[in-house]
């Protein structure tokens, strides 16, 4: 079993049919929503501020979403994807977005909709990124649109099959 943990007073609230791994770690003021998995070594840490997600957010291998003491809170919105390896500080992120393998998002990011950061990006505090856009670099710059066929070919492709995995191990 994930090791779920309070602290300060603070334990995670998560919704209907959410898979964790069992060496996933959930940790404090976190509240998740349905249909989400957090992933084999994932650690979620809302111990120094808050961290909201939406529904259908998977939170890949390795991956690290915490936020920063009385400054920045991290909001994930519905159907985002962060690739293994990611990490996630004090930032806002809009539904249907994919954050690559290996990529950095600091504090004070804001990641609008429909938005992919490419594996290995580096987005700079407060930087904000585009609708529609492609973001990769380092520090990440937007390099272009998302065509209709990225954006169903990767970023909901990616959030959809993670559902699926996920129920591989509710079986």
């Amino acid at each position: 079993m994930a090791l779920i943990k309070e602290c300060r007073g603070k334990k995670p609230i998560y919704g209907k049919d959410c898979w964790f791994a069992e060496n996933s770690t959930i940790v404090g003021e976190v509240t998740m929503g349905d249909q989400c998995s957090v992933w084999f070594s994932a650690v979620v840490r809302g111990d120094v501020n808050s961290i909201t997600m939406g529904n259908k957010v998977n939170i890949q291998d390795g991956a690290v979403i915490h936020a920063t003491f009385e400054k920045a809170k991290t909001t994930l919105g519905n159907n985002v994807s962060v690739g293994h390896n990611a990490l996630v500080h004090g930032c806002t992120i809009e539904d249907n977005v994919l954050i690559g393998m290996g990529s950095i998002v600091m504090d004070g990011c804001y990641i609008e909709s429909g938005s992919i950061i490419a594996a290995g990006a580096v987005l700079l505090g407060g930087t904000r990124v585009e609708g529609g856009s492609v973001y990769a670099g380092v520090p990440a710059k937007k390099v272009k649109s998302i065509s209709p066929e990225l954006f169903e070919g990767e970023v909901m492709r990616i959030a959809n099959n993670y559902l699926k995995y996920s129920g591989w191990f509710k079986e």
